[in-house]
């Protein structure tokens, strides 16, 4: 998968270039992006990492148990409910003091954010791809800004509430179509953009175990998946644990996301799913 080169620039762009992303997937093994939440109230840590020693010790762990990317957010969207709006200016005061420490540690840093403004602060400061849970769909400046700074895009599925009485598989299918039109039409090449069925987001457990069953029929949008099923809910309808106990079961729907195609594994720990999925893959290639 060769994302598109941007024209030359500074080093601070040759340094959030889509190639950096680009040759993470040309590894030929899953991605790894490490969690860290700049929140208070965050579904699974929220206030572990608010304090800005806390965040960077955090995220120079994560980098050392084999973190590839580092996904930082500091408004919580609380999958199941609950969330608080968070201003833009409480958004950037929270990151200011953490975003730029972190992206100097050297792994390309992906901003969390559902605003434009703060997707253009955060680029500025250094990080390298904007993650959208509402795959470009919520602010409309934001595909924009995406494209003014020619970084990868990761686009989330989401819904305003579950429905169980449909095909969750074609709701995303349609809802990605739409984010995809409105990429092409602010100018984000196609091959700079990550796909997310987002897991636990607008979907009942059963529709969260479906997306990741069915993940192989989402590849034929032909573009990288990630996979964030880290202690998400449907993880207890299943086997019920708090989200700090669902290490197992993220573990598991994790290694069958990459067998079922997922390019990138978005999790709260680290060290121990890039264990399994090294694992994982030397029984395969055994076989």
């Amino acid at each position: 998968m060769t994302l598109v080169r941007p024209g030359a620039g500074s080093a601070r762009d040759a340094k959030k270039s889509p190639d950096r992303l680009a040759r993470l997937l040309a590894l030929g093994r899953p991605i790894v992006m490490g969690v860290l939440n700049v929140t208070p109230d965050s579904f699974s840590d929220g206030g572990d990492f608010l304090e800005p020693a806390a965040a960077i010790d955090h995220a120079r762990r994560m980098i050392a148990e084999g973190a590839d990317v580092l996904d930082i957010g500091a408004e919580s969207t609380r999958p199941y409910g609950g969330a608080v709006a968070v201003s833009m200016a409480e958004e950037m005061r929270r990151l200011a003091p953490i975003l730029p420490t972190v992206v100097a540690l050297g792994v390309p840093v992906s901003i969390d954010t559902m605003k434009a403004e703060v997707a253009a602060w955060a680029l500025a400061a250094g990080a390298a791809i904007v993650n959208d849970v509402w795959g470009l769909q919520h602010d409309g400046g934001l595909a924009r800004v995406v494209a003014q700074h020619a970084v990868p895009v990761i686009i989330m599925h989401n819904r305003e509430a579950a429905d169980p009485s449909i095909d969750i598989i074609a709701d995303i299918s349609a809802f990605f179509s739409r984010s995809l039109d409105i990429a092409a039409r602010a100018g984000i090449a196609r091959q700079s953009i990550v796909l997310d069925p987002g897991i636990g987001f607008g979907k009942t457990p059963e529709q969260s175990v479906t997306a990741i069953a069915r993940l192989p029929e989402l590849r034929s949008f032909g573009l990288p998946l990630l996979v964030g099923a880290s202690r998400k809910r449907f993880i207890d309808k299943v086997s019920p644990a708090p989200p700090d106990q669902r290490l197992g079961g993220s573990i598991a729907a994790h290694v069958l996301a990459v067998a079922g195609g997922a390019a990138i594994i978005r999790t709260h720990d680290v060290a121990e799913t890039v264990q399994a999925l090294r694992v994982a893959a030397a029984i395969g290639s055994a076989r």
